[in-house]
């Protein structure tokens, strides 16, 4: 019989964007280059080469995995692989050995996306899940820091905000918070510039606001309620908001569409579970950051919240 109606059989999602997946992906990689110039600009030539080292491996496993599974290979080039090679090595130390970081983009994209099917099935942060590898295989060189550039032209041993503080009681000041002239990650250390960017991700709505804006304000509270109880033993909310891989990951982790809730309600008990986790275990835990692990941990509860908090249809009792 003829098909009159002109029907087209396909999986879900049926809601159409016309926006690309290449499309936003490559605006995210525009808006994570301000962040790649500061960590060059911070850490010079070390953080240039380990951005371009992730990237290019990202690729290449990208390309290898999908001969491998006999899948078109132009998705190589939509941009998906690029972001995750670009996250990750903004989450690595400036100094770390380069066949770190190789090991880490090559588990990103292998074991944190191609094994689960490839873009959209993925279940955990890609990015996330290379750096965690890492953390677990050579923690040493995970924790090795140095100070930015400009300090001194050799490279220092030093400690992030959060790990002085942790450790010896030592605070850093709002100021190079803000501006990133700190140790730490390659680029995690300019939150003025994560936020600029992130919210022009929101504003162009390829990002969900109500992850970021759950995540800060659970920080924030959480904080500032033990600020409130002993200010000598515990620093204040901007602190806690504006070091580490907070603002990073709130932007441009905690917001990937794949591997967070689709549902309003969900997403706003995402970004509070994730608030949650990482106050308990920067305050509480034996590590100064947390931020990686509190995605991965609510990675693992998106299902069940989308599940749990989809909108009744109209006339649903």
């Amino acid at each position: 019989m003829e098909n009159k109606f002109n029907l087209i059989l396909e999986s879900s999602p049926h809601f159409k964007t016309k926006r690309s997946t290449p499309q936003i992906m490559y605006t995210v990689i525009l808006l994570l280059l301000p962040m790649c110039i500061a960590g060059v600009y911070f850490f010079r030539w070390d953080a240039l080469i380990r951005i371009l080292l992730s990237l290019v491996t990202a690729l290449l496993t990208e390309f290898i995995f999908l001969r491998l599974r006999k899948k078109d290979i132009s998705s190589v080039f939509d941009g998906s692989a690029a972001v995750t090679g670009i996250l990750l090595a903004l989450t690595l130390p400036p100094t770390l050995p380069l066949s770190d970081v190789v090991i880490g983009s090559v588990v990103a994209v292998s074991i944190g996306k191609q094994i689960f099917g490839g873009l959209g099935y993925n279940i955990f942060n890609p990015a996330l899940v290379g750096r965690a590898f890492l953390q677990a295989a050579f923690p040493v060189d995970m924790t090795t820091w140095v100070k930015p550039f400009y300090f001194n032209l050799d490279s220092i041993t030093t400690a992030t905000p959060l790990g002085g503080f942790k450790i010896d009681g030592v605070s850093t000041a709002l100021n190079k918070l803000i501006s990133g002239n700190t140790g730490g990650c390659i680029g995690e250390t300019s939150a003025i510039l994560i936020i600029i960017a992130g919210v022009i991700l929101v504003l162009l709505k390829m990002a969900d606001w109500k992850i970021p804006v759950s995540i800060i304000i659970t920080v924030s509270v959480f904080a500032g309620i033990l600020h409130l109880i002993d200010s000598t033993k515990y620093q204040d909310p901007l602190f806690y908001l504006f070091s580490g891989g907070l603002m990073l990951g709130a932007f441009f982790m905690a917001t990937d569409m794949v591997s967070s809730p689709i549902t309003p309600l969900g997403s706003i008990i995402f970004g509070i579970g994730i608030g949650i986790v990482v106050m308990v275990i920067r305050v509480f835990g034996g590590l100064p950051e947390g931020m990686m692990y509190s995605i991965l941990f609510m990675n693992c509860f998106v299902p069940l919240l989308n599940r749990y908090t989809k909108p009744k249809v109209f006339g649903e009792v």
